[in-house]
């Protein structure tokens, strides 16, 4: 190889949010939560108790950032 690759920690950063954020989504509906309700009240409060530890979807949640994962979702919708 005679070129230099270049690594974007940004895309591997937006890839873990996106998957965190459709995983506990997908907890949340699994237990009869409308996911969009708990995601919006945990980011309006900082409030853990809105994600339910089912699964680990709490534990998955809080393993990120929450302001750069709003900072994600944000970006991704405007995209």
């Amino acid at each position: 190889m005679d070129h230099t690759t270049l690594f974007d920690v940004a895309v591997l950063h937006d890839a873990v949010y996106k998957k965190t954020v459709q995983e506990v989504a997908a907890i949340l509906e699994e237990r009869g939560y409308n996911p969009v309700n708990q995601l919006v009240g945990y980011f309006i409060s900082g409030d853990p108790g809105y994600i339910s530890s089912y699964k680990g979807a709490r534990e998955k949640i809080l393993g990120v950032d929450r302001s750069e994962l709003l900072a994600f979702i944000i970006k991704d919708y405007l995209k």
